[in-house]
């Protein structure tokens, strides 16, 4: 499910609901559930909605409150070179060259590349460590020669 990226009237509802929500997906004994009841066409209905729903609908709302464009995927699903060049936020290129070192899993499908998201998620997360490694290495070696930061 893709949402587009909100118009100004859109985020100012997005963080107004954000602000009644957002307390309750904080709390150390977050609710069993929580019940929505809005108006369609006259007619007040109600939907109970689990805790994994409250919390991914209070991060959807936190995208939206900033005009950011939200999507939604199960964790099974497949990833075309291009979706998983979007979500790291490089070139499909590189994404090509990646899967062809085998730094990320894919599989064939017939001429076209399909990735699980779980598998993106694992290279960025491996990627975020390597950085944050590489930055502290920095900063350390900037403490022992007295570089000042």
């Amino acid at each position: 499910m893709h949402a587009a990226p909100t118009s100004t009237n859109a985020a100012e509802i997005a963080r107004s609901a954000l602000r009644g929500l957002e307390p309750l997906s904080k709390r150390a004994r977050a609710p069993r559930s929580v019940t929505l009841r809005f108006e369609d066409n006259g007619r007040e209905v109600s939907v109970t909605l689990p805790p994994d729903a409250l919390r991914l609908l209070v991060e959807v709302l936190g995208h939206m409150a900033n005009g950011s464009l939200v999507a939604v995927l199960p964790m099974h699903a497949e990833l075309t070179t291009q979706e998983a060049a979007e979500f790291l936020n490089v070139s499909r290129p590189h994404v090509v060259h990646l899967l062809e070192e085998g730094k990320i899993p894919h599989r064939k499908v017939g001429t076209h590349r399909r990735i699980k998201l779980a598998d993106v998620l694992e290279y960025k997360r491996r990627e975020d460590a390597d950085a944050k490694a590489a930055l502290e290495e920095l900063a350390a070696e900037a403490q022992k020669h007295d570089l000042g930061y």
